[in-house]
């Protein structure tokens, strides 16, 4: 059997409510996810989705429980070591981009390098414009481009350091269907060929595109998903 991409296991996390009380986001999930796996992840606003999916990221410290990819269990490891595991396996992808204003797309793209050396690294991040239809775009500071040209920079920087895991928020929650139809065909190659890929959304259609799709209901996902 492939080696897990990701593991969370028994994971909870609870954040300070109004008047002293306490909001349980995320209860008890356990989420594995397999190579070559695409799954969607969704449920009514505040159910805890996206948490799960920064917990899953190393971006949010769950109360208990364990999180591990490829075997490395993300919370056991201090804040350097953490963030190494994530430029080493992860890419993110989100509805808002964040994109850097001041870099052109060719820059963004190749923003992850930082962090992670690549030889190649702009040489992939040129494949990439190309590949996106951006080569004519790769000047162009995020101001300058369409809200699924953004989209599509984005998606190319996840894909920069050729990650084992995409990590996608709502990726086409900001897109026409056209564009949101180029993004989920991009993920879907993406686990095609290997890759696994974890997307919170509220969109059915972009569920449909899941090999796995699962609902959370008040931070929990039932055992019978």
């Amino acid at each position: 059997m492939s080696e897990l991409t990701l593991r969370i296991a028994n994971t909870s996390k609870s954040y300070a409510g109004p008047e002293g009380s306490t909001v349980e986001a995320v209860r008890e999930v356990n989420l594995d996810l397999a190579p070559g796996e695409f799954m969607s992840l969704g449920g009514p606003s505040g159910c805890g989705k996206s948490s799960v999916l920064l917990i899953a990221g190393g971006l949010l410290r769950p109360d208990e429980g364990e999180v591990e990819i490829l075997g490395n269990n993300l919370y056991r490891q201090k804040g350097a070591q953490r963030a190494a595991i994530r430029a080493k396996y992860l890419g993110f992808v989100f509805q808002q981009f964040h994109l850097v204003p001041y870099l052109g797309a060719l820059d963004n793209i190749l923003a992850p390098s930082l962090a992670q050396p690549l030889p190649d690294a702009t040489e992939r991040a040129m494949d990439l414009l190309e590949q996106f239809g951006l080569s004519d775009r790769r000047g162009h500071l995020p101001s300058a481009l369409s809200v699924g040209e953004q989209q599509r920079v984005a998606l190319a920087r996840a894909l920069l350091t050729k990650p084992k895991l995409l990590l996608a928020d709502e990726p086409t929650g900001n897109l026409d269907p056209e564009n949101a139809e180029g993004i989920l065909e991009r993920l879907a190659t993406f686990a095609g060929e290997g890759g696994s890929v974890l997307m919170v959304t509220h969109d059915k259609r972009a569920a449909e595109r899941a090999t796995r799709s699962i609902r959370m209901e008040k931070g929990r996902i039932p055992i019978a998903q």
